[in-house]
């Protein structure tokens, strides 16, 4: 019997492709056949070089709000994506193409709809970004992860299906973690994480303050590529990585706190282990201010606490942390009440539907 196939995309950013791995995993399990489209030179050939699933790299440009002078000649890289990915989907002849987001996601879009192969989005913020409301053209069928999303897309084609869950990050062993660290059990254990691109602010801030906090934490700082500082690479209690991979379910399994940007997925994950969290949202300046919202609904419902990155001190980053950890039983309390939807579940059961 012929293997069913199905091709994923999604780039730019970590958040982007993570989520892809968590449900092709679980198509795997299941004997499809599975093909990824990315950007040449993105973040997501990287990711997908460890699972073992063959990648095809093609052209893509930015779309942007604002003038710039490659909005000229991005279209062009768009057109020749587009023709890339048309051969590409030819050649592999998917059941299904499922896109996670990022910009090298619409030529991809593009080419299944001429090729009348149904088309699968996944949008995990809040708001849509420019990129999936232009492929929503093409899409058969839209999934978002926070149920205020549905409003913004069309009723016969949106479904709540929340946020696709890696399951290994559930067989997290702390025990490991700690020892993969070199860390005890006598302090806890604070995970610093700025993105998949790091976070200059955040990195400089927790720096400013090392000494106040490893008085009181082991910090695990995953700070992005290229940003480790070497002065720091003897401090005591503080361990500095651009990037965790595959120790990463050990390391969160044994973090007691955690501060991180505002991208879906991320939050998601941590809301699912139950680690309470301080969120500090990429700002306007440098987003269409998705974050923001993302951890602005996390607040309200009472998962998370919020730094804006405008008012982040050492005073107020060290003020929240304090706030932290006076209501970490409250926010896992919360936390624990969350009646999330079986996202891989819903997830599998419509690509299975669309397949047929």
């Amino acid at each position: 019997m012929t293997k069913k196939k199905i091709v994923f995309t999604g780039g730019g950013s970590a958040g982007h492709v993570t989520p892809n791995i968590a449900i092709m995993n679980k198509l795997k399990a299941a004997g499809w056949d599975i093909t990824y489209i990315g950007s040449r030179k993105g973040i997501e050939e990287e990711i997908i070089s460890n699972e073992n699933v063959p990648f095809y790299g093609i052209s893509s440009g930015k779309l942007r709000r604002y003038f710039d002078w490659k909005n000229f000649t991005d279209p062009l890289r768009i057109l020749k994506g587009a023709m890339e990915a048309l051969v590409i989907l030819k050649k592999i002849k998917p059941r299904v193409v499922f896109s996670k987001g990022g910009f090298v996601t619409v030529p991809v879009v593009m080419a299944a709809k001429m090729l009348k192969i149904p088309v699968i989005i996944h949008e995990s913020d809040i708001t849509p970004g420019l990129a999936n409301k232009i492929a929503t053209k093409f899409a058969t069928k839209v999934f978002v992860t926070f149920d205020e999303t549905l409003k913004h897309f069309p009723n016969d084609k949106v479904l709540f299906t929340g946020s696709p869950i890696r399951e290994e990050l559930f067989k997290g062993r702390a025990q490991e973690g700690r020892a993969w660290l070199g860390f005890h059990e006598q302090k806890p254990i604070l995970t610093i994480m700025g993105g998949s691109l790091g976070a200059k602010k955040i990195n400089e801030t927790v720096r400013n303050i090392l000494g106040t906090l490893t008085e009181e934490y082991q910090i695990v700082h995953i700070c992005g590529k290229g940003n480790v500082d070497p002065s720091h690479a003897h401090t005591k209690g503080y361990k500095q990585y651009e990037y965790i991979n595959q120790e990463l379910p050990d390391v969160l399994a044994a973090s007691d706190y955690i501060i991180s940007r505002a991208g879906a997925n991320s939050i998601f994950e941590f809301l699912a282990l139950r680690k309470p969290m301080l969120l500090i949202p990429l700002s306007k300046q440098a987003s269409r201010g998705d974050q923001i919202l993302n951890a602005q609904s996390f607040e309200k419902k009472g998962f998370a606490k919020v730094l804006f990155e405008e008012d982040m001190t050492t005073d107020t980053l060290d003020t929240q942390l304090k706030t932290l950890k006076l209501e970490k039983d409250t926010l896992q309390k919360r936390m624990s009440e969350d009646s999330a939807p079986n996202t891989l579940e819903i997830i599998l059961q419509e690509i299975v539907k669309e397949a047929k």
